[in-house]
């Protein structure tokens, strides 16, 4: 969440930052929230003294020759009212300080000043592009009907199974699919410096909370009927972030370029609000998975940080030698919790066009402040905030079917990409 130190310091400042998102913070109801807060201080600290004075009458009566007892019958009204209005005010304060946190809670980050404007996806600013689109000379097909033809990708099975945007694979598509994990965690562990991490697939409100997911999108969650609060995990984000909630690092635990984690994990989506979009194949399931990047960095590392965790889901993408095309997210376009994004948007032949295939994110201390996740600066001794960031690299199920489609023959087949040949035990190709 936002600093509520620097919303009160200039709450039209924040509000107008805020904008740049098309974010409506609303002045006047913090301002008159926190009014509220204030009040409730003030009043408290003024029945305590108040408190502080009439038990100091005690002993002055006693002084002037008062029995104890009848001097503090003299009193006990007005202590009595005091602590009558201390409680009430009490409950009030706990009241308001929630309506507080609740307002905060749904207030999203502050983008980054290099964030372009605009209010949509149509409004992202392209960085770069990788690679050449190839040129078929037959006719394409789409990784529905590539699959179709193997005989090893079947949405029907999977929709009688569970339902729609539910998918099976069999044999060398399936074995693809597991090789594609082993392939980026061994790239990110042995050559970006990642720690393999294992974590629940299963997690409690407050790692929601933690990481923004909460309370916005509760409808794009599935949560478990019956739990303790318990949901499935949207992406490895959640769970891994919060390996860092209510903890301080010791400078030396960061090393010289923060903590960095890499997990494989299935994803649960509800993709609440997404009818009708992706209904074909396996762009948009309501399972599917993912090789997450975590990074929790000194707050002066955010910024080269993000760099090079796009930059390490963008080698997966060349290993691959997927064309792809980087893209800088708008203000109307970020996520809820982050301050900055790029987004990798990989070539579907078979669509004509990039699609999203991995986005990373810096989020600044907006996470870290939510989980109290901090570290302890040498230079001061004390706890501050860390500054979080987090990638796909990537996602697995679209890295696949970029494959299946930038790959394919004519005849069916779908040629292995080279770098991916040891991870499938030297085969060249998948055949049905």
């Amino acid at each position: 969440m936002l600093d509520i130190k620097a919303v009160r310091q200039d709450p039209e400042a924040v509000a107008a930052a805020l904008n740049k998102r098309g974010y409506p913070f609303d002045v006047a109801a913090f301002t008159a929230l926190d009014a509220r807060r204030k009040q409730a201080d003030i009043d408290s600290q003024n029945l305590l003294a108040e408190r502080k004075s009439a038990s100091k009458k005690i002993g002055q009566l006693v002084g002037q020759g008062v029995p104890v007892e009848e001097a503090k019958a003299q009193v006990n009204d007005t202590l009595a009212r005091i602590a009558s209005q201390l409680d009430a005010l009490t409950e009030q304060a706990k009241s308001v300080q929630g309506e507080l946190d609740d307002l905060l809670l749904s207030v999203p980050n502050i983008p980054a000043p290099d964030v372009p404007p605009g209010a949509s996806e149509a409004d992202n600013v392209e960085v770069l592009r990788w690679g050449t689109p190839r040129t078929f000379e037959f006719p394409l097909k789409d990784h529905v009907d590539l699959g179709d033809g193997l005989g090893q990708l079947d949405a029907e099975t999977g929709g009688k199974i569970t339902g729609s945007r539910f998918t099976v694979m069999y044999g060398d598509l399936a074995r693809m699919h597991r090789a594609l994990i082993q392939f980026m965690l061994d790239m990110h562990t042995r050559e970006h410096g990642y720690t393999e991490i294992y974590v629940p697939y299963i997690v409690n409100r407050d790692s929601l909370l933690g990481t923004g997911q909460l309370p916005k999108f509760e409808e794009d969650l599935f949560r478990l009927e019956g739990a303790q609060g318990y949901y499935l995990i949207p992406t490895a984000e959640v769970p891994v972030t919060n390996v860092a909630r209510d903890r301080i690092f010791e400078d030396s635990e960061l090393g010289e370029a923060g903590v960095r984690f890499a997990c494989h994990s299935p994803c649960f989506r509800s993709e609440a609000g997404s009818y009708g979009r992706d209904t074909r194949g396996m762009i948009r399931q309501h399972q599917f998975e993912k090789v997450e990047l975590v990074q929790l960095v000194r707050p002066g590392q955010s910024d080269s940080a993000l760099e090079q965790l796009t930059g390490h889901a963008e080698n997966v993408l060349q290993a691959l030698e997927l064309p792809y095309r980087k893209v800088i997210l708008c203000g109307g376009d970020i996520g809820f919790s982050a301050c900055k994004t790029y987004d990798l948007e990989v070539w579907l032949p078979a669509q004509d066009n990039y699609r999203e295939i991995s986005s990373c994110s810096s989020f600044g201390d907006y996470q870290a402040r939510r989980m109290q996740a901090r570290w302890r600066n040498p230079a001061t001794g004390k706890p501050e905030l860390l500054h979080t960031l987090n990638g796909s690299g990537l996602a697995v199920g679209r890295t696949l079917v970029a494959i299946m489609e930038n790959y394919q023959q004519a005849d069916g087949s779908v040629t292995v990409p080279e770098a991916l040949r040891p991870w499938l035990g030297g085969a060249t190709e998948l055949r049905g």
